[in-house]
């Protein structure tokens, strides 16, 4: 080996560890970026031929042969936020957009995801979230779309149902008969329950129990503010409904005849709304019911009146508060009136070989023939991983093992310029050897 190939060696070391300083630095400086994925420089040793090149003649220094990305586990960080979204396991959310002045299909482990302007959950760089959206049928797309929040409000849903749950005391005495105008002193025990019309607007219905003087029967009488219905007197209450309840001696509801059925026509709704009442099964089924136990509903035991629960199948008008993603990617909005509406479920994809996919910054990769085709499927499945929401995928940059590698690095950059140094000594040896 000559003096002179000397100093080339040791200007290949120089070069490979300030590339190699470059990557540790470009770690460093990542350290906070989410999704980020920590690279290492790979390197290769150089050789000199002799002979046509069959024979070795000696080494002729290093090079780096190539940058290798580490697609390692990063932590996951909570941030509240319910769009943010963090991959645990293998996977790649799949965005589409502009990348590196290319439109096109590229993937990312940074789930920093809002809707913007238009309704697409989209990445801070503006490309769009791809999954399966939801259909009109209740059920979700097969082909990849993108993700988008259309409905900021859902309709209202009319009242059809409404169902009381509780016990009329049975030792209770027989109060005069009922008077709207006077329903406190002329019922045993009341509830109210709102009910909703066509417009989503709420309203009060006041179910009013009475015993009668027959053993274990009960009368009830429903009604509502005259102000709320067609033809009807603000703050004079109007009677809507009644009917018979009867028990059994062991307290079980034997039996429910409608006297006047629940059909009421709000002002500026739709008219004649029907809401069924429903105190429970009863043990004598009459027409058009089912049997039951009487005792999934109102019961009549000798303990005081209460309600244990009430319900009704209406809603208001449903307005967008948020959103929420379970652990299989779906998503769906939260809205003031308590219902949840199905957007989609985001996509994850899976490559034979993620060093093969290629960085263009912000997060963003694209595939490349050594990584493979990507197979795009739902979340825990076919080896992708599960979805956080409201989480963050950290760097999986190691800070400490990055400042071991800088040391590492710099004393082999000093190392290799003493090589050269070294040579220029020898060759000024040589250079005497004249005088």
């Amino acid at each position: 080996m000559s003096i002179v190939n000397m100093m080339s060696i040791g200007a290949s070391g120089i070069a490979a560890e300030g590339q190699s300083l470059g990557i540790t630095g470009d770690n460093i400086a990542n350290v906070n970026t989410v999704g980020f994925k920590s690279q290492r420089a790979i390197f290769g040793d150089m050789l000199g031929r002799a002979g046509g090149g069959s024979v070795s003649s000696g080494g002729a220094g290093v090079r780096a042969i190539g940058v290798q990305s580490l697609f390692s586990q990063g932590s996951l960080s909570t941030t509240g936020v319910s769009t943010d979204l963090a991959i645990e396991g293998d996977g790649f959310f799949v965005v589409k957009g502009v990348a590196g002045g290319v439109d096109g299909s590229y993937y990312s482990r940074a789930g920093q995801f809002r809707f913007d302007k238009e309704g697409y959950l989209a990445t801070p760089q503006g490309l769009i979230a791809q999954g399966y959206k939801a259909n009109a049928t209740g059920g979700f797309d097969t082909n990849l779309s993108p993700l988008r929040m259309l409905q900021t409000t859902i309709p209202p849903k009319p009242t059809s149902l409404a169902t009381i749950v509780g016990n009329l005391d049975a030792t209770a005495v027989p109060p005069p008969a009922f008077d709207p105008a006077n329903s406190a002193t002329t019922s045993n025990f009341a509830s109210t329950t709102t009910v909703y019309d066509s417009l989503g607007k709420g309203h009060a219905v006041n179910v009013y129990f009475r015993k009668t003087a027959t053993p274990g029967q009960w009368e009830y009488h429903s009604t509502v503010d005259g102000g709320d219905i067609a033809g009807g007197v603000a703050g004079t209450p109007a009677l809507v409904a009644s009917g018979t309840l009867n028990y059994t001696t062991a307290g079980a509801l034997d039996s429910h005849s409608v006297n006047t059925p629940l059909v009421v026509n709000f002002l500026n709704a739709k008219p004649n709304q029907s809401i069924e009442l429903n105190f429970g099964l009863p043990i004598s089924a009459q027409a058009g019911q089912k049997a039951g136990t009487g005792l999934e509903g109102m019961s009549s035991f000798a303990v005081a009146s209460a309600i244990s629960t009430q319900a009704q199948d209406g809603t208001s008008v449903g307005e967008l508060q948020g959103v929420e993603v379970d652990s299989q990617g779906t998503m769906r909005g939260l809205y003031s009136n308590g219902q949840k509406l199905n957007i989609g479920i985001m996509a994850l994809a899976k490559f034979p070989s993620n060093d093969g996919l290629s960085r263009l910054g912000n997060g963003v990769w694209a595939a490349t023939e050594k990584s493979g085709e990507a197979a795009v499927g739902l979340p825990k499945t076919g080896g992708r991983g599960m979805l956080n929401a409201g989480s963050l995928e950290q760097s999986n940059v190691d800070l400490a093992q990055q400042f071991v590698d800088l040391i590492s690095h710099q004393r082999a950059f000093q190392a290799n310029s003493k090589t050269i140094s070294t040579a220029d000594d020898m060759l000024q040896e040589v250079v005497n050897l004249k005088r």
